[in-house]
């Protein structure tokens, strides 16, 4: 039942960003910055661990959670460092995940070769 519950949520996040992109003129770099959006201010509001609870995975794999662990790492900062952990927080926070997206598409780029679309 629990991957149940995680394929449906994280399914339905994923649904509502290829509605957005086929029903509208919304790019996908604004529908992105949308649902990072979403994720911090659920994580502002309180909502997001209790969210989290029920969904996991569902909500945390997807941009959503990348959105919630800046701002998670953000407040935290902020509470032990003062104002200089509102820039310095969510980096630090988010280091691991943002230093593999850069390695795994350097390596792609090496194994793969890009071309744009016709």
């Amino acid at each position: 039942m629990y991957y149940l519950w995680v394929f449906l949520i994280g399914g339905f996040i994923c649904m509502l960003g290829q509605v957005l992109i086929i029903k509208t003129n919304i790019t996908s770099a604004r529908i992105l910055v949308t649902f990072v959006l979403i994720g911090v201010f659920l994580e502002a509001i309180g909502v997001f661990d209790y969210i989290s609870e029920f969904a996991k995975a569902g909500i945390n794999v997807p941009i959503i959670g990348f959105g919630a662990s800046l701002a998670k790492g953000a407040i935290s900062a902020v509470k032990s460092k003062g104002l200089i952990g509102v820039f310095t927080g969510g980096l630090e926070a988010t280091a691991g995940g943002i230093a593999a997206a850069v390695g795994f598409a350097f390596l792609f780029g090496l194994i793969f070769k890009a071309r744009t679309k016709k």
